[in-house]
């Protein structure tokens, strides 16, 4: 394991992000990803994480994050899991992300994960301390209800039985949690079956919303050859890359093709669910309690 040394890492400015779950500031306590998803935006040049797949950590993530909770001027809602899993298979030794919800919690802040892991259940006694004082969302990512394909797309995490398990779990504790539809792969997962289960299932579990953008995958630089590379090994004879170059040229946004159609059978099957879809909603659903009863906390 490689610790790299750094200054701070929760971001320093205070600003809620009403695109992305009304987060106001990020933390990523490690560096790269070793799930092995094969659509992992993450990966792209832009964000210069040179040789994504192999995780390191940053040094004393503990007492830095100390530090720069106890400068904020403003409480809010840390939001970690958008550029690497904090849950991979190190956190089970290192317990980084551990630690920084118990310093979330002592300094009362709010908090935002994002993972694909169940490992996340083992923090189920600080996240329900958190949410007794501060806004706290889960957001479990699945992209495919079947489980033989998801160990093809993302081969090196827990599939998604286990994951709708932690949702179960999380939501029996009283954890505001929900899902992530995202990525929805064009020719590969991008049908009304795959669609219809995954919601279905989120509701059956616990789950308080589904949130998808876009009903497709974002693709530049280096991650579009990475991810044609992989779909030439898991899905030989198929020519898929080949389907992508021809249906959408060198677009950073792919949409499925079956996007309308889908879009619809999505908004239907979570209302018929009564799960919330849409991002206001979601924010205003998971913060309102602490809107009403602790306004100076914003």
């Amino acid at each position: 394991m490689e610790f790299m040394p750094t200054k701070t890492i929760i971001s320093s400015s205070y600003k809620e992000n009403q695109h992305w779950f009304g987060i106001n500031y990020n933390m990523n306590i490690y560096k790269g990803c070793c799930h092995g998803c094969i659509y992992c935006d993450s990966r792209s040049n832009c964000y210069q994480i040179i040789e994504f797949d192999r995780v390191r950590i940053k040094e004393n993530s503990t007492d830095i994050i100390k530090k720069d909770l106890k400068s904020k001027r403003n409480k809010g809602v840390v939001g970690t899991g958008a550029m690497s899993d904090p849950y991979n298979p190190f956190e089970k030794k290192y317990k980084l992300t551990r630690e920084a919800l118990k310093l979330i919690n002592e300094n009362r802040f709010g908090i935002s994960i994002a993972t694909k892991s169940d490992l996340i259940t083992r923090d189920i006694d600080i996240l329900k301390k958190i949410q007794s004082h501060s806004p706290t969302l889960i957001k479990m990512t699945i992209t495919t209800y079947d489980d033989e394909l998801c160990k093809k797309i993302e081969r090196n995490v827990c599939p998604t039985s286990d994951r709708l398990k932690a949702i179960k779990q999380l939501s029996d504790n009283g954890i505001y949690v929900g899902v992530l539809l995202i990525p929805v792969l064009p020719f590969i997962n991008d049908n009304e079956e795959n669609i219809r289960n995954i919601i279905k299932s989120a509701y059956e579990y616990g789950a308080k919303f589904v949130f998808s953008y876009g009903l497709g995958v974002t693709l530049r630089q280096n991650q579009r050859e990475y991810y044609f590379e992989q779909l030439r090994r898991i899905f030989p004879n198929q020519e898929l890359d080949k389907k992508y170059i021809e249906t959408y040229g060198e677009s950073y946004e792919n949409r499925s093709r079956n996007y309308d159609h889908l879009l619809k059978v999505f908004k239907e099957e979570c209302e018929k669910y009564n799960l919330l879809y849409n991002m206001k909603d979601i924010i205003y659903d998971y913060k309102r309690v602490y809107e009403k009863t602790q306004i100076s906390w914003f």
